[in-house]
């Protein structure tokens, strides 16, 4: 999976407000889920440096709004 680095960056610097949203009520920290983004911004993207963890809050809040700002 090749993710969008560009698309991304602006996830977590410009839309903070809609990762507070879909974090709410689940247990996780908002800034869990930027620190995961940041990790992969700093390896270029490489998902597969993830451990299950990362790769859990990635594919469970992250993919979903990236997904949402793609279409």
């Amino acid at each position: 999976m090749e993710l969008d680095l560009r698309q991304l960056r602006h996830l977590l610097k410009k839309r903070n407000d809609e990762i507070e949203k879909i974090v709410a009520g689940t247990g996780y920290l908002a800034k869990t889920v930027i620190g995961v983004g940041t990790f992969l911004l700093d390896n270029e993207g490489d998902i597969d440096l993830l451990s299950s963890r990362q790769r859990a809050v990635f594919d469970k809040f992250i993919m979903p709004l990236l997904d949402i700002s793609s279409r």
